[in-house]
């Protein structure tokens, strides 16, 4: 085993992997992040297990129908057109994807990562007093009738071949399964064996805690360059100082970008700017996590309230939050929940890391001991345990008995 392991990012997936290797036996390993866990990325998300989210946003038809998105100012797709020339790279690329056959290809990569969520995240809190924070729930997707939910025919059938069929539910048993539905709702879809999380920030900062328990370091600084010798890490730079390793994982989201140009990577990876309202301490809204598909959010339950998070937008990292991307939320959360009612509302702004073939990035960079482990998109939280365990036992040399030629780093070299 390496004498020292340094993590680069204290979001869920960097706060795993660490767990993991203390458990495999390293013997130092530091977590390094700019930020304290939990306050990136990885706080502001649904907080669903979606074990269940194996489809990519693309695909076959989106290429056709996304001029149409942009110009409906009800639907949850938004552009700051001053980022528009930087964008559109990466566009094309993302775009390429949107045929049937990369759709398969990305879903069945996205299966692997996601499909037994619950199970990992189970596997990683299990003794060690955080099970408490993870929850068995259903996970239902709302439509206005059947004809909208035959419309996702499509996405549907990549889920029921990743083994995920739904019990469907329409007209009155809708609102005996969940009363502060608005009669707008027609038909729920819904899946067992799911899971949420009801505060994420709060979760891997539990997580965190169990780390060090396990005599795991962690440090706040900014990591600004790796430092090599014949191509194998030495060391990596941060604002505190040069700090020695053998081997480093990056999981610093889309902040990864930049340090991969380091290591001689330019890997098409965009921000798509993620948002969510949390209705404090509300009342008339879901029994459990819900996604309406007619707003593209997804409505969970939580300790601070009711959280719904979504809209997708397009806009770089230094641009503030958009006032219009919030106010179409908050008027789709009225609209599914017309008895809502909270005692304050709290806005958030995040940069889901989305990679244009919809994959993370998990493997070695050439033989340099640099480890990738992000790009995870929509289902950060989803896999972040089983990524962090993934890219653990590779750094170890007790590799998973998985098929990880789909997230190859290299695959952009």
């Amino acid at each position: 085993m390496p004498e020292h392991v340094i993590i680069a990012g204290a979001g869920i997936v960097g706060v795993s992997a660490g767990i993991w290797l203390r458990r495999m036996g390293q013997a130092e390993v530091t977590i390094i992040d700019r930020l304290a866990p939990g306050e990136g990325t990885s706080h502001g998300n649904a907080g669903v297990l979606a074990a269940c989210s194996v489809a990519p946003v693309t695909a076959p038809g989106l290429v056709r129908k996304a001029p149409g998105m942009l110009a409906n100012p009800d639907f949850p797709l938004f552009v700051k057109w001053g980022y528009f020339p930087k964008l559109v790279p990466w566009l094309l690329k993302y775009l390429s994807n949107a045929n049937d056959s990369d759709t398969r290809r990305i879903s069945k990569g996205l299966t692997e990562i996601v499909a037994d969520t619950v199970a990992q995240h189970k596997s990683l809190v299990a003794d060690t007093g955080a099970q408490d924070w993870v929850n068995d729930c259903d996970y239902s997707f709302a439509y206005a009738n059947r004809a909208a939910f035959e419309g996702d025919a499509y996405t549907w059938g990549l889920r029921h071949e990743a083994g995920f069929v739904p019990e469907l539910r329409e007209g009155a048993e809708v609102r005996e399964y969940e009363p502060n539905l608005s009669s707008d709702v027609g038909l729920l879809a819904t899946m067992k064996d799911h899971g949420y999380i009801r505060d994420p920030g709060g979760y891997v900062k539990a997580l965190a805690k169990v780390f060090e328990a396990l005599g795991g370091k962690i440090i706040q600084a900014e990591i600004k360059d790796f430092d090599l010798t014949d191509d194998k890490i030495t060391s990596v730079q941060t604002s505190a100082g040069t700090m020695p390793c053998d081997r480093a994982i990056l999981a610093t989201g889309v902040w990864s970008k930049p340090l991969m140009k380091k290591l001689g990577l330019s890997i098409p990876i965009e921000t798509e700017r993620g948002y969510h309202i949390i209705f404090e301490d509300a009342t008339g809204g879901p029994s459990h996590p819900i996604m309406v598909a007619s707003g593209k959010f997804v409505a969970t339950p939580m300790a601070a309230g009711l959280r719904c998070a979504g809209v997708v937008e397009f806009g770089g990292l230094e641009a503030g939050a958009s006032k219009s991307a919030l106010d179409l939320l908050r008027k789709y959360t009225k609209s599914a929940f017309p008895g809502l009612k909270a005692t304050g509302e709290v806005e958030w702004l995040g940069h889901r890391p989305a990679p244009s073939d919809s994959l993370p990035l998990i493997g070695q960079v050439r033989g340099s001991g640099v480890y990738t482990a992000f790009g995870h998109h929509h289902i950060g939280l989803t896999g972040g345990p089983k990524t962090g365990r993934i890219v653990a036992g590779l750094v170890a040399d007790q590799p998973v008995n998985s098929d990880l030629a789909a997230f190859d780093p290299m695959r952009f070299g």
